[in-house]
This record gives structure tokens, C-alpha cells and sequence, in this order.
């Protein structure tokens, strides 16, 4: 097999880590010699990036890995549907490779398989740091950083959990050096990321303002944005993260999902804080920075959820009044908790839905 004339097609959906593996894969393979097509029908290999986060965005892929297998073309599954629907793959493509999100550096070693007829098949957890591999950037001034893999919440209605598992920190050091490379590469904007920025050195004795004030040490021009970060974290460091976001060099964004307005229906989440607590992490940051530009999540229908809990969460964002509002219909997930509940009637969380909605976009 000549590898310079091997073509491969990339694509990928979901969260900036998931497009953070997906740069890095690209690196890794251009580094090994393969050449990137523009489209599945130029490839040699079609790759895809999968998300499984919803319902809806699994039917997706699923209709994207249908539609891919009929090109008759190798092809490898990446991304989360590889460590949490594997069946589901090997019935539409029994031949498909399959790379887990803590394998990816095997890709070029999956491509090469997948190129000469065999199965390819990494998805163990190798929890290798990915920082210092090579990429081939979506937006060439931005750099996408990731600085763990996993998380330490529990929430009952989350399969992503068990694709990228618990909790691993990356060293400080290492991304330091990842962010000064990138810097020195070009980027204006570095984007940390990871599963609950919240967390991050949980398991190695440091905490997200620690890795900030390195980062933010880091010469050249260039702004960094912090990505989404858990309540239930970010309340045992509020002041030294207010702190570290005064530096000129942070993006005055903050993403915070609260799910819900009502303490019941996020205790039934398994989320481990109050709709109390939410405000007052969202508060404290808009007295100190007026500019800022604040994203939440919410999940309308959640099983349980009565009028009253669902007028909490229209109330809660009354007060707040957040730039973003990401909605999502609840969808059970496999393996979760939440899968068993009993389901609120579709017309009911259609209507909920377009409420909040309205309310969303009328700020």
C-alpha cells in the first residue's frame, strides 16, 4: 500500500472535544502520510465522529454511517458510538473499524487495517494525555485544547459517561506547552475543553483557576475561551475563577448548564446542586463583568416533571436572562438511569418546548 496516495475523508459532530479528537486524527494520519479528500466520494477511507449526547443526534449517525456504508468504502466509526453502541454499528457495517475517544492515536494503525480488508478495533481506555500531537485545525486561529477526558458527575440521564468514563486530568505543564505551540502556530484563540471544564484537576491535587493563571502566562497575542463547566464545581472555587476571568486574556464567556429551575426534578437528574446555587455563580460573575456573555442548557420534559417544576425553569430564566439557551427534549438514553422512568406525554413536552423557546429568544 502506497501511503501518500491513500485519501481519507473526515467527518465529525458534537462537542469541541469530540472536534478536538477528530484535528488531532487528522494530524496523526496527515504526519503518517495520508492525504485529506474533500468529500467521501474522492476517499480511499471515510471516517466518522460520532455523538451519541441525544437521542435525535444518534439517529443521526446512524443515518450517516447507513449512507457512508453504501459507498462500498472502508470505513472507520470514531468518536462515542464506537464504546457505547457497538452493536448497533456492527449491524449496519459488520466490517466498520472502530476507534474509541481514548484510542485515537491509533487511528493511522486503523486506517492502514481498514485499507487492507481487516477490522480495525481500539476502544479500550488508555487515558493517554492528549496534548502534543499534531493536528490539522477546522479554523486555523483557533486551538482546541483538551485538558481531560471524562467527568465526575453521575447524572441519571448522561450516556456519555459511559463512553468517556471517569475523570482523567491532564498535567498543567503539558498543556501549557500545547497552548504556547499552538500560539506560536498562529492561533488567536485557544478553547479549553473537556467533558465539565469544572472538574478539571480534581484527581491530580489542582483545580481550573490553577491551570488558568499558567495558561494565561503563556507570551504571544491570543484569547482564551473556557468551555462548559458544572455548577457543583465551580462553587468550591467561585473566587478565584471570578479572579482568574479579570484577566484581559479571557473570553468573557461562561457556560453553565442548569437543566432546570426546579430542585426536585434536578435532584431526579442526580445533578448535586440547587437552582439557588446556579444563580448565585451567574450573578456573581455578571456583577463583576457586565459584558458577559452567558450560555445554559436546559432539558424540558425531564420524566416527573409537573407545570409547577416547569414554571420554575421559565422563572429561573426570567431572572437570569442567559445570551444562549441550549434546548433539549428529554430523550432516554440507553443504559441510564433516567431510560426507565415513565415519559411525560410528547404533546405536552412539545408544548413545554416552544414556550421555552419563545422565552429563550425574546431576551
Amino acid at each position: 500500500m502506497k501511503k501518500s496516495f491513500m485519501k481519507v475523508y473526515a467527518s465529525v459532530y458534537g462537542c469541541p472535544s469530540n472536534i478536538a479528537d477528530y484535528e488531532i486524527s487528522l494530524g496523526l494520519l496527515k504526519e503518517a502520510g495520508f492525504e485529506v479528500a474533500d468529500s467521501p466520494k474522492e476517499a480511499d477511507l471515510n471516517i466518522i465522529f460520532t455523538c451519541i449526547v441525544k437521542t435525535p443526534t444518534e439517529q443521526r449517525m446512524i443515518n450517516k454511517i447507513q449512507k457512508l456504508t453504501k459507498t462500498e468504502k472502508p470505513l472507520v466509526v470514531a468518536g462515542c458510538m464506537p464504546k457505547t453502541s457497538q452493536r448497533t454499528i456492527e449491524k449496519i457495517n459488520p466490517k466498520a473499524s472502530l476507534v474509541g475517544p481514548d484510542s485515537i492515536e491509533h487511528i493511522a494503525e486503523v486506517a492502514r487495517a481498514a485499507l487492507e480488508g481487516k477490522k480495525g478495533f481500539f476502544v479500550d481506555d488508555e487515558r493517554k494525555p492528549k496534548v502534543g500531537l499534531p493536528r490539522a485545525r477546522k479554523r486555523k486561529d483557533v486551538g482546541i485544547v483538551p485538558i481531560s477526558i471524562g467527568c465526575l458527575s453521575n447524572c441519571s440521564y448522561c450516556a456519555v459517561k459511559f463512553a468517556r468514563g471517569k475523570l482523567k486530568s491532564y498535567p498543567i505543564g503539558k498543556i501549557v506547552e500545547d497552548v504556547e505551540k499552538l500560539v506560536a502556530d498562529g492561533c488567536t484563540e485557544i478553547w479549553l475543553t473537556s467533558q465539565d471544564n469544572g472538574c478539571y484537576g480534581s484527581d491530580i491535587g489542582k483545580t481550573l483557576p490553577e491551570l488558568l493563571e499558567d495558561v494565561c502566562g503563556v507570551g504571544g497575542k491570543f484569547k482564551i475561551r473556557i468551555g462548559m463547566m458544572n455548577p457543583t464545581h465551580i462553587q468550591t472555587f467561585l473566587p478565584e475563577l471570578i479572579e482568574a476571568y479579570k484577566n484581559e486574556r479571557i473570553m468573557k464567556f461562561l457556560h453553565i448548564p442548569v437543566q432546570t429551575g426546579s430542585d426536585r426534578i434536578l435532584k431526579l437528574m442526580k445533578r448535586s446542586y440547587k437552582a439557588s446555587d446556579f444563580e448565585k455563580i451567574v450573578f456573581s460573575f455578571m456583577k463583576e463583568f457586565p459584558d458577559l456573555f452567558l450560555s445554559t442548557d436546559i432539558i424540558v420534559g425531564f420524566p416527573g416533571e409537573t407545570q409547577l417544576d416547569f414554571e420554575k425553569t421559565l422563572h429561573l430564566l426570567e431572572r437570569i436572562q442567559p445570551q444562549k439557551v441550549n434546548i433539549s427534549k428529554f430523550g432516554a438514553r440507553p443504559r441510564t438511569e433516567a431510560a426507565g422512568l415513565k415519559r411525560l406525554p410528547v404533546k405536552t413536552v412539545n408544548e413545554r418546548s416552544r414556550i421555552l423557546y419563545n422565552l429563550a429568544t425574546s431576551f
